[in-house]
């Protein structure tokens, strides 16, 4: 699963294929693969690697800008929809290779080319559309700001009153995500030759987009994604045209193919349907089987067991007549237990990321003592064994690492100076504490303060466990953050706001952090500059600080944003205020046996997790732990329903089966079609948004009713 960046994003399943085919590229004797490494760097010893402000060109910057504006409207639109967000570093790899190569080839066909397309070229790409497209989620449009607006408070009696809400504004929340978002990007830049290159983390992400950018430039792995991009461009026509044909029939709120009863009409009532979305389907090829899983499962207890019997109790648990999105009735029930099941995760997840950075760092110390002591010892018997002729004979020599020498060589060639990454902290963060309580009066200056002072050792944590598992927790740290402002501030005092602001402030900060150590993976691994890797996320930063919320500001005016059952109901809105009003007031809010409900699934999500790692750690035969689900997951479709998670088990379906007849070509090719089937219908939604603000409404609306009320309307259209 995720990075856990879009709250739920998984890793695609095919972005080892580029080290396969990079490793069939460059082993071809058999012996020679079981006595040395893979030279990936071999494959490239006669290219020669451009210095830095030639890896940052005009081309790669136009490319970026145009990825970035499309990668925006896909990642907002699944932040305003369910907030599950797949990873998008293949499709940006991939695109960005086929974009610029497509247009190079023609100069070069016409003699015009001036400088070749290269791997590190490709990689700023990359690091720029994935830093834009980050900012979509980090930047809260779709939870801590939304949070804040009138819509989402109108939907609980505590709280809404005028201190603790904020009207959205574009100037402000502009001017916001650039005070905040660039801090992070200084926060642990003097640490990046320690990670890199001393404790040689992994961050299995970015080094699975290097090797997958690096066989692109091969001849055999330029010649398949040329390929995956045919597919990937049939897959996006075919979404994008079913999009467009299911709009003729959505005339209003409830009508169309995405309010189809495919499993009846009482299914139906308990969001248990399949909404041809072909966006989730996509989703479903790319993530886990165990995240779409555990969504199904999640919607299963919620939906179809727990709410059915909690509005039995109507009347005695919660009033009759309250509204159905009151805090007070079913709905925070909803909310406040699936917020539980997100702490208990957050907690847990911090806790053991906690334990695992500190017990990495040990390990590695006591390792690095044991490697030097065994290489003095082979030393030794080395010399002893080239007194004795027949054993001259039989030692050969290792060859040295050529991979590793060529990386370190690169990585530490353009230095970016660690008194300009501290000084950049400080005047950015000087900057953020005198601007951030202007926008946010509630939240006072020493508030931003205490944040920016913790937040590096924070960044820190995240980054090293980001390194370890590919897991951030940035938004775990940003709900902690919620709490604990605005229980500091208080009701009074506008303690909703000041703590929805301090999650964008902390979680600004933690993201870019760990998303910043990516990539100086993957430009370690490709040989691009860690210059060049700084400037493009800086870049990227810039460009979603501006593209993020005029995208947002497009859907939230022509869309009724955060409202249940709508076609937009951003989640994460409401759920955000609920932690909020969990820290200024405690659990008074709570309906009836709902504080009971939450405690119990707090610890479950706690139980559940602690399961899963000790099967991981002990039981290593069957791989069982891959069998249990994730809290988090689970508790997305206590809110949301389980249509969609209906899509993303169909998504699943259909790559376990492909898989099955063509293992080889599913792994190849199911990233592409899943790129092509969530970027097609994602984009309908600008012309959509822009039908919806010109007043122009679909023709027809289909609706489906039951026997007994379709004669009542025959009876009443026939009278």
């Amino acid at each position: 699963m995720e990075r856990n960046r879009g709250e739920s994003r998984a890793r695609s399943s095919g972005l080892e294929e580029g080290a396969r085919n990079l490793e069939e590229i460059n082993l071809t004797n058999n012996n020679e693969l079981e006595r040395k490494k893979v030279a990936v760097e071999e494959a490239f010893l006669n290219t020669e690697v451009p210095p830095w402000k030639k890896q940052i060109t005009v081309r790669a910057m136009v490319t970026s800008f145009l990825l970035s504006v499309a990668f925006n409207f896909i990642v907002c639109k699944l932040n305003l929809t369910t907030g599950v967000i797949p990873s998008l570093n293949v499709a940006a790899g991939l695109l960005g290779f086929a974009v610029v190569k497509g247009y190079t080839s023609l100069l070069q066909r016409a003699g015009l080319l001036k400088q070749p397309f290269t791997r590190q070229e490709n990689t700023v790409i990359q690091t720029c559309v994935v830093a834009s497209s980050g900012i979509a989620f980090s930047s809260g449009t779709a939870s801590y700001l939304l949070a804040m607006s009138r819509n989402i408070a109108a939907q609980g009696d505590e709280g809404n009153t005028p201190i603790n809400v904020k009207n959205l504004s574009l100037g402000w929340m502009i001017a916001f995500l650039f005070v905040v978002s660039f801090v992070g990007l200084f926060s642990i830049m003097p640490l990046r030759k320690v990670m890199i290159m001393k404790y040689k983390l992994t961050y299995p992400s970015g080094t699975a987009t290097a090797y997958l950018i690096n066989s692109f430039h091969t001849p055999k792995g330029a010649k398949l994604a040329k390929k995956q991009v045919s597919v990937l461009f049939k897959m996006f026509c075919c979404s994008f045209v079913s999009a467009f044909f299911q709009w003729f029939f959505a005339a209003s709120e409830g009508c169309g193919f995405s309010n189809f009863p495919t499993f009846g009409l009482q299914a139906y009532a308990q969001r248990f349907y399949f909404d041809f979305s072909l966006t989730y389907v996509g989703v479903g090829l790319i993530c886990p089987y165990m995240v779409n899983a555990s969504l199904l499962i999640g919607a299963i207890i919620s939906w179809a067991i727990m709410w059915p019997l909690i509005e039995l109790n109507k009347g005695v648990w919660y009033g009759a007549d309250l509204s159905p999105n009151s805090l007070h009735g079913i709905q925070g029930y909803r909310v406040f237990i699936a917020i539980a099941m997100m702490l208990g995760d957050g907690i847990f997840h911090i806790f053991y990321m906690l334990y695992k950075t500190i017990n990495s760092l040990v390990k590695h110390e006591y390792s690095k003592k044991k490697e030097e002591e065994e290489e003095e010892e082979e030393e030794e018997a080395i010399t002893s064994g080239l007194g004795n002729s027949s054993s001259a004979a039989a030692v050969e020599k290792l060859p040295e690492n050529y991979d590793e020498q060529r990386r370190n060589e690169y990585f530490l060639k353009d230095q970016i100076p660690t008194w300009q990454a501290f000084l950049g902290y400080d005047i950015l963060a000087a900057i953020s504490i005198l601007v951030v309580p202007f926008i946010f009066p509630q939240l006072k200056w020493y508030h931003v303060l205490i944040a920016y002072f913790i937040a590096p050792l924070l960044a820190f944590c995240n980054a090293y466990g980001c390194g370890l598992t590919d897991w951030s927790l940035a938004s775990n740290y940003g709900k902690f953050a919620i709490i604990i402002f605005s229980a500091w501030v208080g009701l009074d005092k506008g303690g909703v706001v000041a703590g929805l602001a301090s999650c964008g402030v902390m979680m600004s900060i933690v993201s870019t952090a760990s998303d910043l150590m990516q990539d100086f993976k993957t430009g370690y691994l490709t040989l691009a500059s860690p210059r060049s890797m700084f400037f493009s996320q800086a870049m990227g930063t810039a460009m979603g600080c501006i593209i993020s919320p005029l995208i947002f500001w497009i859907f939230y005016k022509a869309y009724d944003i955060g409202q249940p059952g709508s076609s937009y109901p951003a989640p994460y809105g409401l759920m955000y205020r609920g932690i909020a009003l969990l820290g200024v007031e405690g659990v008074s809010s709570f309906p009836k046996h709902c504080l009971e409900l939450s405690i119990a699934f707090f610890f479950l999500a706690i139980a559940i997790n602690s399961v899963r790692e000790l099967l991981h750690r002990f039981e290593t035969k069957y791989g069982m732990y891959k069998l249990v689900p994730s809290p988090m997951c689970m508790a997305i479709p206590f809110y949301l329903g389980g249509y969609f998670a209906i899509d993303m088990c169909l998504g699943s379906l259909i790559l376990f089966v492909w898989r099955r007849i063509n293992k080889r070509k599913a792994e190849n090719f199911a990233p592409a079609v899943a790129s092509g089937l969530i970027c097609g219908e994602s984009l309908w939604g600008v012309p959509a948004a822009v039908l919806v603000l010109a007043g122009i409404k679909a023709p027809i609306c289909m609706k489906f009713l039951s026997a007994s009320a379709n004669s009542k309307v025959d009876s009443f259209l026939g009278g």
